[in-house]
């Protein structure tokens, strides 16, 4: 069984914080789950060009109201508390935030705790190979 508080996340290596976002990062792909999970907050005012050529996610809303835009289309979903988005197409998109929006993002194949969007916005899929490498 795995238990995790965010408390303890926050101020930790998995605690990735950034100019529009900050992700609390609580299950990762070294917790054998086959997903990962973050606490993450989009910050009030911004917007962030977000594409997940590597990997699928899945978004819950529990708090504040923001916007997400798919860039091919330009459909644009409100987002707030309660609601569900899948990114299952790799959909490049905008993600907008008129306050604080608090989501909780399942993404697979799982993140390792240290990915950051790219220029492109996309987050690499880093291998465990690379990891261990690193680690050395």
């Amino acid at each position: 069984m795995i238990v995790k508080h965010l408390e303890e996340i926050v101020d930790s290596k998995y605690d990735i914080d950034t100019e529009t976002w900050n992700a609390r990062r609580l299950l990762l792909r070294k917790d054998g789950m086959g997903f990962s999970l973050n606490d993450t907050i989009i910050k009030a005012g911004t917007e962030t060009t977000i594409w997940y050529k590597n990997h699928v996610e899945a978004v819950y809303c529990i708090e504040g109201e923001g916007e997400i835009e798919i860039v091919a289309t330009g459909e644009k979903f409100a987002i707030r508390p309660g609601m569900l988005y899948a990114l299952d197409g790799h959909e490049k998109h905008y993600l907008r935030a008129k306050t604080q929006v608090r989501t909780i993002c399942v993404f697979n194949p799982p993140l390792t705790g240290s990915e950051v969007h790219d220029k492109d916005g996309v987050y690499p899929l880093i291998e465990e190979a690379e990891l261990e490498a690193n680690r050395s």
